[in-house]
């Protein structure tokens, strides 16, 4: 006799997208592997490259950006490419950690433990960490030649 294995069936991207809609998540396709994905106010692109995804941008929509959550040390607020600033209210964290959730279980990404507590932050902008994200911050005894 002779036993014969079934191909197990790879999910797309367009799959992973259909079944997106069935959680009441709008998307629109990008060129190059991304997608564009929004429930309520949040939204994130997906890129796909190599059978692999990652979220790239992942927020609220503020105008026709995404808006970061970020944290200014006594308060969370949202922010664009562009600079826009809003004030992070807890309903929109709370759409936003639901919404990434069912996007990574979609698209069978890692939840990591941090990330499932709550909401994690592109960047800390407040005085004790400042420019931590851009490189080597300017001590106040250096001073910039002038």
């Amino acid at each position: 006799m002779f036993f014969r294995r079934e191909k197990p069936h790879v999910v797309t991207f367009d799959e992973r997208l259909s079944a997106l809609a069935k959680l009441d998540v709008r998307s629109a396709k990008k060129a190059s592997g991304k997608a564009a994905l929004m429930r309520g106010e949040c939204a994130a692109v997906v890129s796909e490259k190599d059978g692999s995804y990652s979220i790239d941008p992942a927020g609220v929509v503020l105008g026709d950006e995404i808006g970061e959550l970020v944290d200014g040390g006594n308060q969370k607020y949202w922010m664009t490419p562009s600079g826009r600033k809003q004030a992070a209210q807890a309903e929109q964290l709370k759409a936003l950690h639901a919404f990434l959730e069912d996007v990574r279980e979609t698209f069978g990404l890692t939840s990591l433990y941090n990330e499932g507590l709550g909401s994690v932050n592109a960047l800390h902008l407040y005085d004790r960490v400042k420019d931590r994200d851009r490189g080597a911050p300017q001590r106040p005894w250096e001073k910039v030649g002038v």
